[in-house]
């Protein structure tokens, strides 16, 4: 048997663990995303999430225990924390990539 190589594909991050999140969006719906990865940027801690549906979107939320360990996540509420969220994960991904070369 050949040994199977991983490729550099986006989908190498997901955690092969298959972790889920569910958030009430905007509309009051409920949505599932799988966990791509929690990692911080500028003193916070973040989630990185893509929806179930199999759409390549990734969506960021602040991500945060509470006292109790239970897990929660809020939106990011300015552009430019978005930006460094954005940039920390584009880090992470060229890390990454950089990692299994």
């Amino acid at each position: 048997m050949g040994k199977q190589q991983n490729s550099n594909e986006e989908d190498d991050i997901i955690n092969p663990q298959e972790m889920f999140l569910t958030v009430e969006v905007d509309d009051g719906k409920e949505e599932t995303f799988q966990i791509l990865k929690i990692f911080e940027a500028g003193n916070r801690d973040y989630i990185a999430v893509c929806p179930v549906d199999g759409s390549e979107d990734v969506y960021f939320y602040r991500y945060f225990e509470d006292a109790d360990g239970n897990p929660s996540v809020d939106n990011i509420d300015t552009d430019e924390e978005f930006e460094i969220v954005t940039d920390m994960f584009d880090q992470i991904l060229d890390d990454e990539e950089f990692d299994m070369l």
